[in-house]
């Protein structure tokens, strides 16, 4: 059995489904897995509670938006990332630092550059406990693709402000930690690109996103809707955003040519009020926070995913793909996956490629069945997180054996 910290700086639950997976595929494992974590509404107490309830245990403290604000107006004059003191906490260090001081700790696991700050806190009081650090992605590698694609004038505004800021430190925190982790293989090459001369970078290891199969799986009991199209995610990110606007203003005017019928479900929480305005169509439905996201994918013809600009895996479209959604979207969002396009998912470059790959779906139930059946296959065979866990297991031994071996020397 290991004894894990889990450093997550927002709670972990179904919808930020990396650390909440790790976290539960861990304790199932037999492993001790303690979680620091910050939130700051009832929602978050009710995931501290799940989290609880499946075996780990959570050390948690209250964060409000307005403490998180000041932090990051209060970095503004210096050279750190806003969002590496957006969500510091000093109670939650010290208490890191307290349990790890009694040795109660085999390894650290530090998720994000939100949480790095933490992990850095920890090293500096003890050097020899071993810290993998979960970048997920490479940051300043979304932003550098923000900053000029981003629609939005504030966005691209904080993301070039942010931008240098954010280079400087993923450079130096590759090399701070004892081993880094990233969800594709070219966010490990834009991370060792922003490594300063003459240094060593810790082993960076790609470990993908998985899918909970036991949540997320075909419902056959539900008959498909052939003229609805979905597209999910969380609707107050700008990337999100962007490709809301997008599939509105660019795709499905092309498609309402031909399917004058088709329907367009915008499903997610915290949608700004641009994307709320976007629902005024009387064929576009903006859902807001739902409970429960499979029934829409369950009854959709099709989920769209037009990325416009993104890093790492993007886990809206493992999740279509394990219903059995098919799934249509842009080169970029592929690039972390090892499909085939055409057989496990459609790909389209623009919005005349998407509008016809969109018509070709819903015009044919056999193809869309197909696609949606392939795409299953694949993500139980390449993203279950059982498996990817088991990899975790092995990283963290690597790093423990070789922690112990340098205390030796």
């Amino acid at each position: 059995m290991m004894r894990i910290a889990y450093i997550v700086p927002y709670v972990p639950n179904l919808i930020r489904t990396r650390p909440y997976n790790f976290i539960l595929q861990l304790v199932d494992l037999g492993h001790k897995v303690e979680v620091f974590t910050l939130g700051s509404n009832e929602q978050d107490h009710a995931d501290i509670q799940t989290l609880r309830n499946k075996g780990a245990i959570v050390h948690y403290f209250e964060l409000p938006v307005w403490r998180s604000l000041v932090n990051s107006a209060l970095a503004v004059p210096g050279w750190q990332p806003l969002q590496t003191v957006y969500s510091w906490h000093a109670g939650l260090a010290h208490q890191i630092a307290e349990r790890a001081a009694d040795k109660d700790f085999d390894v650290v696991h530090v998720e994000h550059l939100r949480g790095s700050r933490y992990g850095l806190y920890l090293k500096s009081r003890i050097a020899s406990q071993p810290v993998v650090w979960d970048s997920v992605d490479c940051i300043s590698h979304l932003f550098e693709q923000a900053s000029s694609q981003s629609r939005n004038w504030f966005g691209r505004f904080v993301t070039r402000f942010e931008l240098p800021r954010t280079r400087r430190a993923e450079g130096q925190l590759i090399c701070s930690f004892d081993q880094a982790l990233v969800t594709s293989a070219a966010d490990r090459e834009a991370l060792l690109r922003l490594l300063p001369a003459g240094k060593y970078p810790a082993p960076i290891s790609v470990l993908p996103n998985g899918v909970d199969l036991d949540y997320f799986h075909p419902n056959p009991d539900i008959e498909r809707d052939a003229g609805m199209i979905v597209f999910s995610g969380k609707m107050s990110y700008h990337a999100n955003i962007s490709m809301a606007k997008y599939l509105v203003g660019e795709i499905m005017p092309l498609v309402w040519r031909s399917r004058p019928d088709a329907k367009l479900f915008i499903v997610g929480k915290d949608p700004t009020t641009e994307v709320i305005g976007l629902g005024q169509n009387h064929l576009i439905t903006v859902t807001g926070t739902v409970s429960d996201i499979r029934p829409y994918l369950w009854r959709a013809a099709v989920s769209v995913v037009p990325l416009l600009y993104g890093a790492g895996i993007q886990n809206k479209i493992l999740e279509a793909m394990a219903t059995a959604t098919p799934v249509i979207t842009s080169p970029r969002a592929i690039t972390a996956l090892r499909i085939v396009p055409g057989k496990d998912l459609s790909v389209a470059d623009n919005a005349v490629e998407f509008s016809q790959q969109i018509l070709r779906l819903i015009d044919d139930f056999d193809l869309m069945k197909q696609i949606g059946g392939a795409g299953e296959v694949y993500v139980r065979k390449h993203h279950n997180w059982r498996s990817i866990t088991l990899q975790l297991l092995d990283i963290y031994m690597k790093v423990i054996t070789s922690s112990a071996t340098a205390s030796r020397l």
